[in-house]
């Protein structure tokens, strides 16, 4: 790479319009990843462990100085079916959405979709109260 499309790469806002062609290691497991196999040009996470790293601020504008972990914690659904992982900075804390690739580990992202269901934030006995209050129908009606 000559120098001019060296320094065009490092321009402010380059990696919005163009496709990144890196290959990396990923800071947590390790593995190589190469670009190729995400279905886009733009590879922005670890498909083996689904972790990234903290560089943009707005997507593809390289701006952050934080350059912290970022770990997978939640997935949603966009808009047409397409499903994206959330990713919380350990060292600052900032949330971000990312698309999900073509070869990203299908049972990591279970694992991580299915996580509040394993973990809830209250006792299971819990929802046996409530539906035993609703009367086994789900609903509350007559209860209230």
């Amino acid at each position: 790479m000559n120098r001019e499309n060296k320094r065009r790469t490092f321009e402010k806002g380059y990696y919005k319009t163009h496709p990144c062609h890196d290959t990396f290691t990923c800071r947590v497991c390790g593995r190589l990843v190469v670009p190729e196999a995400a279905g886009s040009g733009h590879r922005n996470h670890c498909p083996n462990c689904l972790s990234s790293l903290h560089v943009d601020e707005e997507p593809g504008d390289r701006a952050s100085d934080c350059g912290g972990v970022m770990d997978p914690i939640g997935v949603w659904v966009r808009r047409g079916g397409e499903w994206a992982v959330i990713h919380r900075c350990r060292r600052c804390g900032k949330l971000s959405s990312n698309r999900t690739a073509a070869d990203d580990n299908p049972m990591k992202l279970m694992s991580v979709a299915l996580k509040p269901l394993a973990q809830p934030p209250f006792p299971l006995e819990h929802i046996q109260k409530l539906t035993d209050l609703m009367g086994g129908s789900g609903s509350m009606e007559g209860y209230v």
